[in-house]
């Protein structure tokens, strides 16, 4: 792409926004902490902020109001009433165009998408606002990948994008558990499903669970408006998604505490990775989150090593999780050490918990001789990633645990990991 002149700005100035023929809303739609709806309902504050901001700023003229941020299905028709009850001249055409960015890849995504999808009003007024974002879009994305809906067909697209991708990755975790029960080998479980053209082989990984910011916010947001649509069915459904990543979460821990023993009560943990994934800094809703806080309740010591995650990021993300548990609440100030180095978190310690896929953590890249040299006998590893190799940690003295796969054939055959 060509490089033209400056035009990106940034400003905190109000008044620019009836500048724009244009105007996008991309703020945060978090899950509500209270209220009707809490824990599932997304907060609509924000929101109806900026429309109200919209509406006091435009006095006249007509403009585009695009919805980037991803909200309830009909959020559409709160807007236009906010718009329509301020008594301003202006007149406005509202469009859906829910963003598909996924962190780490977020340029390439906006450079290449799979698709934009823009829902638009029925009349000339929303014919003529699609046209117009479209040929923006169509600078760089090819024709064939702009799809036009109506605006709740879009608003409800993204939700379901989102559900659907959650779904797959809670799928392949169940049956994780039932390849940690029965030798079979989740990867090659994986592979086979991939190869099902119907299917395709993405997000077929298994893992400790899913995180970020927007699938669990999505999928309860998705709960909550069948339940408010009197579908409990279709709501029971959904949750499941939900309920399943968290059984995964614990069944992770669980292991972990069953094969040391039944205590680690004082063990010192190096943990590998505290992002909800690889190639970001985002916490937001990781397992890492779940796992440390079991694992500081039991009265384990935490090694934390993340190349990108902050310490103050932790810190905030275990309080604001164990905020009704005071006891665990002084554990994260007494029993964490923030390390520098993957090297630096297994000085000592009892096991590894493999808890982002980081490229560094990867069977080929990792030093596992060297930290294994370094920690307590006998040393353990557990790869809620699938990043190492169970047979190759086993032959350098490890007791490893890796998710969905089979045990080296000695343990297996013993029953017992070490």
């Amino acid at each position: 792409m060509a490089r033209r002149g400056k035009n990106l700005f940034f400003t905190y100035e109000e008044a620019c926004v009836a500048d724009g023929d244009i105007i996008f809303i991309s703020v945060n739609t978090p899950t509500k902490t209270f209220g009707v709806g809490k824990g599932r309902a997304a907060d609509l504050t924000y929101i109806e902020g900026c429309t109200r901001m919209i509406a006091r700023l435009v006095k006249d003229g007509h403009r585009i109001v695009v919805e980037k941020s991803t909200v309830p299905v009909r959020c559409s028709v709160a807007v236009r009433k906010v718009l329509n009850a301020q008594g301003c001249k202006a007149t406005f055409s509202i469009l859906s165009n829910p963003e598909f960015l996924a962190e780490g890849t977020a340029m390439a995504d906006l450079a290449a998408p799979d698709r934009v999808l823009i829902g638009c009003e029925a009349g000339e007024q929303g014919q003529a606002a699609l046209a117009a974002l479209s040929s923006i879009y169509a600078n760089w994305v090819p024709q064939d990948r702009i799809i036009s809906t109506n605006l709740w067909s879009s608003e409800l697209s993204k939700l379901a994008a989102n559900a659907f991708l959650a779904q797959r990755i809670s799928s392949i975790n169940a049956i994780s558990a039932v390849c940690d029960a029965t030798g079979a080998d989740v990867d090659e479980v994986s592979n086979a499903i991939g190869k099902d053209s119907r299917l395709g082989a993405k997000f077929l990984r298994a893992s400790v669970g899913f995180g970020g910011s927007c699938f669990q916010k999505d999928i309860l947001n998705l709960v909550y408006l069948a339940e408010s649509l009197n579908l409990p069915e279709v709501a029971e459904y959904w949750h499941a998604v939900v309920k399943m990543n968290e059984f995964q979460r614990n069944r992770f821990t669980k292991r972990v505490v069953q094969t040391m023993l039944d205590t680690v009560n004082r063990k010192k943990f190096a943990i590998f990775g505290f992002a909800f994934k690889k190639d970001t800094g985002d916490t937001r809703e990781s397992s890492a989150i779940n796992v440390c806080s079991q694992l500081l309740e039991e009265g384990a010591i935490l090694n934390i090593y993340d190349p990108q995650v902050r310490r103050e990021t932790i810190i905030e993300d275990l309080e604001y999780f164990c905020v009704d548990n005071e006891r665990v609440k002084k554990l994260i100030h007494t029993n964490i050490v923030f390390c520098k180095s993957a090297a630096e978190a297994t000085e000592g310690a009892s096991a590894i918990c493999v808890l982002t896929e980081w490229d560094e953590f990867k069977m080929d890249k990792c030093d596992y001789k060297g930290h294994f040299e370094r920690m307590e006998k006998p040393a353990f590893i557990f790869d809620g990633r699938l990043v190492t190799n169970a047979a190759a940690l086993k032959e350098i003295g490890f007791c490893p645990y890796v998710i969905g796969k089979p045990l080296p054939d000695a343990d297996a055959a013993a029953g017992f990991l070490f």
